[in-house]
Order: structure tokens, then sequence, then C-alpha cells
């Protein structure tokens, strides 16, 4: 069975980073189950190191993390690569600014 709370975001709210998912909804039903951080970091095959900084949101979730994410909660890759991929547009997004404004849409007759 599937961790309850592992929905994608509401649509119109911002882009969540994979690793606060993972660590404000999923560590803690994990530990409530007796599972401690450092075993899921174990059991996915991620230095602890690694394994904070995703939690941090300094670390990008992978396709080979996502598999493992996928696997370990039960409801495979595409939410974890699809809120990945969310967060890193907004990212770029926000960083390219006016720059991206300036950047004409060209139409074709």
């Amino acid at each position: 069975m599937p961790l309850p709370g592992l929905e994608p975001p509401k649509r119109g709210a911002p882009p969540t980073h994979p690793g606060e998912l993972l660590k404000e909804i999923v560590l803690p039903a994990l530990k409530a189950a007796g599972t401690s951080r450092a075993e899921v970091a174990d059991l996915i095959g991620m230095d602890r190191t690694s394994f904070y900084k995703l939690l941090a949101a300094e670390r990008p979730v992978t396709a080979e993390l996502a598999l493992k994410l996928g696997k370990l909660c039960g409801n495979g890759p595409d939410l974890w690569l699809n809120m990945q991929k969310a967060w890193d547009l907004e990212q770029a997004r926000a960083s390219l600014g006016d720059a991206l404004a300036a950047i004409p849409t060209l139409k074709v007759a």
C-alpha cells in the first residue's frame, strides 16, 4: 500500500521540491512505523550526506533516485520526477527573469 499524503501538489500552488515532500510527509510516516532517516537512506542506497542534501532541497531527484523512491513508497517514479521538473522550471524562470520576457515568441505564417 502506498504511503498516505503522496498526491501531486494542487494546481496553482508553488512547486515543492521533492525533498520537502520526503521530509514533511514520508519520513514522519516512516518514523511512526519505526524506520529512521538513516535507514531510509540505506534502503535507497544513498549516503547520509547526500540524503540530507536532498531533504534540504540542495540535491535534485534524478531518474534513478525517482525509481528508488517510487519503489520505496509504492507510488512509482512519476510523482518524484514531475515534482523535480516543476521545481527546476520555476527556479530557472525566476533566475532568468526579464531576460526570458525579452525573448520574442516567433510565429510561422
